[in-house]
Order: C-alpha cells, then sequence, then structure tokens
C-alpha cells in the first residue's frame, strides 16, 4: 500500500497546480518545466516520471486551448496541424530518448533550455 502524504503536501501541489494552470493559460511559456518541478518538488517523483506528468498535463491545456480557441474562429488551422504533427513526432523522439538516455539527461536538456529562455528574456528586458 502506498505511503499517505501529509495534506499539506497535497494542499501545496493544488496550490501550484491552481497557480500553473493560471499561468499556462495567461502565458505559457516554460510551464511544462515549471510541472516538472512541482511533481518532484512536492509530490517526490522521479524526474523521468514527473517529466512524463508534465506531458500529460500539457497536453490537458492545449486541448483546452484549441475548445477555446476553436470557438472564437482564432486557429490557423494549417499551421495548427503542422505544429501538431511535428509536436507528435518530437514527442516520440523525446519519449525514446528519455528512455533510453535516463534522468539525468532529461535534467540536463530541461536545465539548459530553462537556463537559455531565461538569458533570451534576460536580454529581451535589459538588452
Amino acid at each position: 500500500m502506498p505511503k499517505k502524504r501529509p495534506i499539506a503536501v497535497d494542499l501545496f501541489a493544488g496550490a501550484g497546480g491552481m497557480t500553473l494552470g493560471f499561468y499556462d493559460g495567461a502565458f505559457g511559456p516554460g510551464t511544462g518545466a515549471f510541472l516538472i518541478a512541482l511533481f518532484v518538488g512536492a509530490l517526490g517523483k522521479q524526474y523521468l516520471a514527473a517529466s512524463a506528468g508534465a506531458k500529460v498535463v500539457n497536453l490537458a491545456t492545449n486541448l483546452g486551448a484549441v475548445i477555446i480557441f476553436s470557438i472564437t474562429g482564432s486557429i490557423i488551422w494549417t499551421l495548427a496541424l503542422i505544429m501538431a504533427v511535428a509536436n507528435f513526432a518530437g514527442g516520440i523522439f523525446g519519449a525514446k530518448t528519455a528512455i533510453g538516455k535516463g534522468s539525468k539527461f532529461v535534467k540536463i536538456i530541461v536545465a539548459t533550455v530553462a537556463f537559455a529562455s531565461a538569458l533570451r528574456l534576460a536580454f529581451q528586458i535589459w538588452g
């Protein structure tokens, strides 16, 4: 039987999930990395499992966005379908790479991308 988490952990994870949901809806970039941090830090998940969980959450939020933007007629369908196919191919490649190379490799990639994104944002703000 799995070990029961303290209620404070569930409350913290729930608050983090709500905060990230708002952030993803309002802004978006980096949500996957923040989700991984939440899953690892608050819920004690292994890095590879946290990365997989973040993908599932991102899929759900993206489907929600598709529904909302479809209702308003704001989607450029040709571009969206091309991006969806590329995303699917990248997901297969990423999953196979992560499983083959392990958590350490995924950590390095996520940290590198997060650092590069932070640098780019800093140059946009102060550059």
